[in-house]
């Protein structure tokens, strides 16, 4: 794929939320990295609404604490930053309120050199806030729900409901106004290179296709750890838990993007029909299938940590799991039998995310006097450090037959040495050019809930109790 130009036409970016810590440390940022870049076009205005009351001046002071620039970027950084804040603007009110929306629609008027720029409405909010504010966008006649130019998009963060319920009611309320087309349903994972390159592993080189089933895979591993707790977010975190915030989307996106066929074509439809395919063969996992657990207080790098129960925000008889391990199974020709083994956990021992295909062993047969050879793995580091590690059996020098385990080892930033685009820099542009390659599809998310809802809502009726495990573990 070519990389991505910046949009000819102006663009007005309206960021719902725009006083919280996702627009402010993430979505923000990234915009600012773009702009200094020369990816956004000069028209560019990103316009603040929140309900909390803040000036122009007020809002982009907050913005300017988290900007900064890439290493080795020509140019003031500072003066950058400055011109950068000069195209931000603020409005508050309430999210549901047509009215805080036309006032908002006479402050772009007074400051858009370019009317009838296209809007491309980002909602860091809640998933409570998206149909009420979707509604009163539409409500107000910000939204353009045609297919001619100018246009309106409008930019969704997980989590998208918390069950198929849920999500089907989200879905619902959100399409009244925007729809299929319009609307991008951002899942960040799929903006990481390392995530991307999955694709390109298997579809631009012969050597793996050809092994890439059950007859030559013995199990593949998809496993998340971070090395913090919740954070400040328990209002948030004990609503929805490790299950729904990291393996329902992130991971079982991973999944799709690993297990699926090839797709007909290059395009997001094409894509997003062959890991539909594979997400309805996956078979509901039974409530006891899920081992869960719960981070407790323990010392972790010279500190003593909070219990997840202790933290501000989670009830003291909280059974929100932060841990989750789960064995998938997918009932189609090419992966009949082989176990996909999902790991996610908070308060572990290190951050981590990778992906590790095992292939089945060789016979031992023509190298018993060395014993066994070890089985190949193909490790996809996802965070930290992107890298792809294969490991493969070679002959020790020397007069006698010694195997010996080696690996190839790609590790990006020694290969590539230009900095890797964060995720949201590459799914802004995405969505400012209209590719929805890198966004799941309403069907996508409606067959992943269906996998994980049944067991979910048994877990929550028994009022499961999750197992305890110490702040910094390695293996729960």
């Amino acid at each position: 794929m070519n990389v991505p130009a910046a949009p000819a036409e102006p663009v007005a970016v309206v960021l719902l939320g725009a006083s919280g810590d996702l627009a402010r440390k993430k979505i923000v940022p990234a915009l600012f990295a773009l702009f200094s870049q020369g990816l956004l076009p000069a028209s560019f205005r990103l316009y603040g609404f929140a309900r909390s009351a803040h000036t122009d001046a007020a809002f982009r002071a907050l913005l300017a604490e988290h900007l900064t620039c890439r290493a080795g970027t020509p140019g003031d950084c500072a003066a950058r930053a400055r011109s950068f804040l000069d195209h931000c603007f603020y409005c508050s009110g309430a999210y549901d309120s047509p009215d805080a929306y036309l006032d908002l629609f006479q402050i772009m008027n007074d400051r858009d050199p370019a009317p009838g720029a296209n809007r491309l409405f980002y909602l860091a909010t809640p998933p409570s806030v998206f149909g009420p504010a979707a509604r009163a966008l539409g409500d107000a006649g910000l939204v353009q729900c045609g297919t001619s130019r100018p246009w309106s998009r409008i930019v969704l963060e997980k989590p998208f409901g918390r069950d198929r319920e849920s999500f089907d009611r989200l879905a619902r309320d959100t399409a009244r106004v925007f729809r299929e087309e319009q609307t991008y349903r951002i899942d960040h994972y799929l903006g990481k290179e390392a995530v991307q390159n999955l694709m390109a592993l298997r579809f631009a080189n012969r050597l793996f296709e050809p092994v890439w089933n059950r007859t030559a895979v013995e199990s593949v591993r998809i496993e998340w750890r971070e090395d913090i707790g919740i954070e400040g977010r328990g209002g948030y975190y004990d609503r929805y838990g490790i299950v729904r915030d990291v393996m329902q989307n992130h991971l079982l996106q991973v999944l799709a993007l690993i297990a699926m066929d090839r797709p007909v074509g290059p395009g997001a439809a094409a894509v997003s029909r062959a890991k539909l395919d594979v997400l309805r063969r996956i078979p509901p996992p039974g409530p006891d299938a899920l081992r869960l657990g719960q981070y407790a207080a323990a010392d972790f790098q010279g500190r003593t940590r909070l219990g997840y129960r202790e933290e501000t925000g989670v009830p003291p008889d909280s059974r929100t799991p932060t841990y989750a391990e789960l064995v998938l199974t997918i009932e189609n020709e090419r992966w009949r039998g082989v176990p996909f083994r999902m790991i996610a956990g908070k308060a572990l021992d290190r951050k981590l995310t990778e992906v590790r295909i095992r292939f089945k062993p060789v016979s031992a047969d023509l190298f018993a006097p060395a014993g066994s050879p070890p089985p190949n793995e193909l490790v996809a580091r996802i965070q930290p450090d992107e890298s792809l590690r294969l490991s493969i059996v070679s002959k020790k020098p020397g007069f006698g037959l010694d195997l010996a385990e080696t690996a190839l080892d790609l590790r990006y930033r020694s290969v590539f040495p230009a900095d890797v685009p964060d995720a949201y820099e590459r799914l802004l542009l995405d969505v400012m050019n209209g590719d929805k390659s890198l966004f799941p599809h309403a069907d996508e998310l409606a067959a992943a809930w269906d996998i994980f809802t049944p067991a979910l809502r048994e877990i929550e009726d028994r009022r499961r109790e999750p197992f305890l495990y110490p702040f910094g573990a390695d293996a729960p």
